[in-house]
């Protein structure tokens, strides 16, 4: 879980919005996946969607994913338990989470493959171009 520590405390903690812990979500499904990136770009392949996941990670057009799909990929059950962590909708969380996931892939892949060891980094500077640094 140390993505997701770094990432708050990146964010400082919570300030209220719900747009960083959406991110520090979206960040923790894609380091806390066994296996990583690599995890979920397989998760999604599993599931038929291959070449959804993998145009987020090439340096062509990302492919879009219905809230539905991103259901199917990641189970019902745990886009329901993330959005109660939240404080949200299911589906309002599908609907963030089919926006934000393939922008996410596509930052912390910018080569076109997916980073071998530094995707902490790579994840931390994707914050400060979201949030803005000041």
């Amino acid at each position: 879980m140390g993505l997701l520590d770094s990432v708050k405390s990146v964010l400082g903690g919570g300030s209220g919005s719900k747009e960083p812990d959406l991110m520090s979500t979206v960040l923790n499904l894609v380091g806390g996946q066994k296996g990583g990136l690599s995890g979920l770009v397989q998760q999604f392949a599993a599931k038929g969607l291959g070449d959804v996941a993998q145009s987020w990670v090439s340096t062509g057009k990302n492919l879009p994913i219905s809230p539905a799909q991103i259901q199917s990929v990641l189970g019902s059950d745990v886009v329901k338990g993330l959005a109660s962590k939240l404080g949200m909708d299911t589906n309002a969380l599908a609907g963030q989470l089919s926006n934000l996931l393939p922008q996410a892939v596509d930052k912390l892949t910018p080569d076109g493959k997916i980073p071998e060891g530094d995707i902490m980094k790579t994840g931390m500077n994707l914050l400060g171009g979201l949030f803005g640094k000041k």
